[in-house]
């Protein structure tokens, strides 16, 4: 998620998109918070982030980030927001993470991302319309 926010924002690091990738399966496979999400917030805070400690917050980036995660929550994940209850995956499980894997759920990702790229897209493009 983070690398359609670099792309709309004009910025091109694959290091970001390095650091990004642990919290794919949840924070590690953890089935935490969704990796597609904290993609998203990342790009949300190359927009409107700080960028220096210390710094005053832009107060579009707290109000992007809310209407991000709540457009996630009701148009993308019925309402959820942990990978393991997107994805209904045990990811300490090793036989579940294979059929997830085998059985076409990087296909429902990947789908995920999709909608969720158009979001964020059109939150950045609009530099967060009012919430």
């Amino acid at each position: 998620m983070l690398a359609v926010g670099q792309e709309k924002l004009g910025i091109e690091d694959e290091n970001l998109i390095r650091a990004m990738d642990p919290f794919g399966g949840g924070l590690d496979g953890h089935g935490e918070t969704c990796g597609i999400v904290i993609g998203g917030l990342a790009a949300i805070g190359l927009r409107f982030g700080r960028s220096k400690p210390g710094q005053e917050a832009d107060i579009r980036m707290r109000k992007c980030s809310r209407l991000f995660v709540r457009r996630f929550r009701d148009e993308v994940a019925d309402g959820k927001i942990l990978c393991r209850d997107i994805t209904g995956v045990d990811w300490r499980d090793p036989v579940q993470v294979k059929s997830f894997r085998e059985g076409g759920g990087r296909d429902a990702c990947q789908a995920l991302i999709g909608k969720t790229a158009k979001i964020l897209g059109e939150i950045l493009e609009r530099s967060c319309p009012e919430t």
